[in-house]
C-alpha cells in the first residue's frame, strides 16, 4: 500500500500527472468541488474510510445530498480503495451502481467505507457504504468495478 497515492488520489488539487508522475490530464472541477472536505479517517490494506459533512453546496434546493455527488464519491472513493491495496493504477471503471435508501440533510456527518471485495488479474470490485455518522444509518451502497489496466511493454 502507497499511504502517499492514496492520499494524493483524493487530494482536491490533484491531477492524474501529481499522482502518477505521468500522463498529462485535463482539468477538471467537480471532482474537487465534491472531494474538499472529505477527510480520511483510516486507510489500510483493501479499505478506506472517510468523513465529510453535508453543505449546502453539495445539496439540493430542498437541502438533501445530490446523488450525483454521492455517484461521484463511490467512484473517486471507490477508485482510492485499489490504491490502498497497494495496486499501482485504480484501473478504468466498467460499472458503478448506486442504491439510496435514505437521505441525508444539510449538516449531517456521513461515513464512506470503501472495501476491496476482489482484485483479480484484470477486473477488481469494491463497495462502498454511505452511513450516517451519528446513527450508523445506511444511506447509500455502491458497487464499482473495474478493468485493472496492465501496464503496456510498448
Amino acid at each position: 500500500m502507497d499511504p502517499e497515492a492514496v492520499r494524493k488520489s483524493l487530494e482536491p488539487t490533484a491531477t492524474a500527472e501529481k499522482i502518477t508522475g505521468s500522463t498529462p490530464a485535463r482539468l477538471h472541477f467537480y471532482d474537487p468541488f465534491v472531494l474538499s472536505g472529505v477527510s480520511i479517517e483510516a486507510a489500510e490494506h483493501g479499505r478506506l474510510l472517510c468523513s465529510f459533512v453535508v453543505t449546502p453546496r453539495l445539496a439540493s434546493p430542498v437541502g438533501y445530498l445530490r446523488s450525483g455527488v454521492t455517484a461521484t464519491l463511490a467512484d473517486q472513493l471507490g477508485s482510492a480503495v485499489f490504491f490502498c491495496s497497494g495496486l499501482p493504477s485504480s484501473g478504468v471503471s466498467i460499472e458503478i451502481s448506486v442504491s439510496f435508501v435514505d437521505a441525508a440533510a444539510v449538516g449531517e456527518e456521513i461515513e464512506v467505507e470503501g472495501k476491496l471485495l476482489r482484485a483479480g488479474k484484470s477486473v477488481g470490485v469494491v463497495s462502498v457504504d454511505f452511513r450516517k455518522k451519528k446513527t450508523g444509518k445506511l444511506m447509500a451502497q455502491a458497487r464499482h468495478t473495474k478493468y485493472l489496466v496492465a501496464s503496456s511493454k510498448l
